[in-house]
């Protein structure tokens, strides 16, 4: 059931306070698109919702709908199908981390009648945005849970979770049964911490793998870490901000520490831990055997003075 501007939270200042904003200009702060409970609660006069669209500053959608020349596909879509923007679809009003574009929309609809080129999802049981015709965050996730491939899913959660918006135990909660088992097992995979997507996706891929992995490890003159296998390998998970000069050789200096205190450093980036894992795990292990046999510490050089 759509239950967006229902919500007893404040939708903006009153008329009195916000003095002279237009019309465009607040359906604008709304994604281009407001019913006209919301207008009407922000101190808009009906004569000034008939003015706006008789100036072509406004649209009326539909009863009810007013709309703005700059308003947003999804959201006109929303209201259109009296429907909530859910899963993937979602995530930006939230700015929940996502791997894929949220193309088809996914929604949930009141009436239940199915519409074409839309992903279609059971009912809400959670409050709703507060003026948006946007799902709850709890069903927002919850469906992506059961909708998206494990690790998109994995995701979204993650970023809520770090958000605060939400908890895995709460999520867990809503989640019972046989049916929601799968599901669940995906709860496991959420970190109490993570920075970035790459974390959340490097530890569940490096976990998989067997290994023994620390997030935000300490590591003696060097700090912390992205990842520590093994307690001998670090892993450190590279952003954009990790190619600029300064940072770059910061990186340098860090691997040294590292090198002098016994640790080696292998650096990705976000192609290779969303999309060539595999080979991001298999050069972890090759760099983990080759240590075991001794190929970093030849001990001929540890015995007599280095050759000249």
């Amino acid at each position: 059931m759509s239950t967006y501007g229902t919500s007893q939270q404040p939708l903006t200042p009153r008329r009195s306070q916000h003095g002279c904003m237009k019309i465009e200009d607040f359906l604008r702060s709304r994604s281009g698109a407001a019913t006209t409970q919301t207008l009407l609660g922000a101190g808009f006069t009906r004569r000034m919702l008939a003015n706006a669209v008789r100036d072509g500053r406004a649209t009326r959608l539909h009863r009810g709908v007013y709309m703005s020349k700059e308003s947003d596909p999804d959201v006109v879509a929303a209201f259109r199908s009296d429907g909530l923007i859910t899963c993937i679809s979602a995530a930006r009003f939230y700015r929940l981390w996502t791997l894929a574009a949220a193309a088809p929309l996914h929604l949930s609809c009141s009436t239940g009648l199915a519409r074409r080129s839309v992903v279609h999802h059971g009912d809400c049981l959670h409050p709703a945005h507060p003026y948006l015709p946007v799902a709850g965050v709890a069903d927002v996730v919850i469906h992506a849970l059961r909708c998206l491939p494990e690790l998109e899913a994995l995701v979204m959660v993650q970023s809520a979770v770090s958000q605060a918006l939400l908890s895995t135990e709460f999520l867990r909660s809503k989640l019972p049964g046989n049916r929601n088992g799968k599901v669940r097992e995906t709860l496991l995979l959420v970190l109490p911490r993570a920075d970035s997507l790459l974390e959340v996706l490097a530890h569940t891929h490096f976990a998989r793998a067997g290994l023994r992995v620390q997030m935000h490890a300490e590591v003696p003159e060097v700090g912390e870490v992205d990842c520590l296998i093994e307690d001998c390998v670090i892993v450190e998970l590279d952003g954009g901000t990790h190619l600029e000069g300064k940072q770059v050789m910061k990186d340098q200096y860090r691997n040294n520490a590292g090198l002098r205190g016994g640790f080696l450093t292998l650096h990705y980036y976000y192609a290779d831990v969303v999309h060539d894992p595999e080979r991001m795990v298999d050069e972890v292990l090759t760099v983990l055997r080759n240590r075991e046999v001794g190929r970093y510490g030849a001990l001929r050089y540890i015995a007599s003075p280095p050759p000249s």
